[in-house]
């Protein structure tokens, strides 16, 4: 993920430097540098199209996939339409290798460098309707359903547990929990 990042901030072209937002019905969530922004791009596998490394129908929504713009532009979209932190890869895995209009928010600021990344709220193919990017939790469920439970669903994410299991919560060792717990969430009596 490191290195897809890497590479697309070393693109010189920012998607900011065009104007997307004319027919954008994006709403705002206040990210800093946020414009509402309608685009076309084709949805790609972004890894694919940086080392060549393939996965069937993009990876299935299990990798970070790209918006690849027509002036050969890759926009990250790295949220979804829900208020949580999501991704959009379960909202846009379908589309792999279709061209489609998306509206969202670009996160664009060329002095700070996050560059082309879309906060997609709503996605359709050419003469279809608009679908809300808001799957996550769908799609996550039906990936991890003995993973129910009251709470966030990170909490029983049975990848997240297996590596707090292993290495820790600070990846740290497990040896070293006991001290940062104690340090940071237990209370002395007085």
């Amino acid at each position: 993920m490191g290195l897809l990042i890497a590479a697309l901030s070393q693109i010189a072209f920012h998607a900011s430097a065009q104007d997307f937002s004319e027919g954008s019905e994006a709403k705002s969530s206040n990210p800093y540098a946020e414009v509402p922004a309608t685009f076309e791009a084709t949805v790609v596998d972004g890894l694919c199209e940086l080392t060549g490394e393939r996965a069937d129908e993009c990876g299935g929504g299990s990798r970070q996939l790209g918006l690849l713009h027509s002036a050969d532009v890759m926009v990250l979209p790295n949220k979804n339409a829900k208020a949580a932190l999501s991704g959009a890869a379960g909202d846009l895995a379908y589309y792999c290798a279709k061209t489609v209009q998306v509206d969202g928010l670009l996160i664009d600021h060329e002095d700070l460098n996050p560059q082309n990344i879309d906060l997609a709220q709503r996605v359709k193919t050419d003469g279809g309707e608009w679908a809300a990017a808001n799957l996550f939790t769908m799609v996550w469920g039906a990936n991890n359903p003995d993973a129910a439970g009251r709470g966030p669903c990170f909490r029983h994410n049975p990848r997240v547990n297996a590596a707090i299991a292993e290495e820790g919560y600070l990846a740290l060792g497990l040896e070293k929990d006991p001290a940062f717990i104690k340090d940071n969430f237990e209370c002395e009596s007085r």
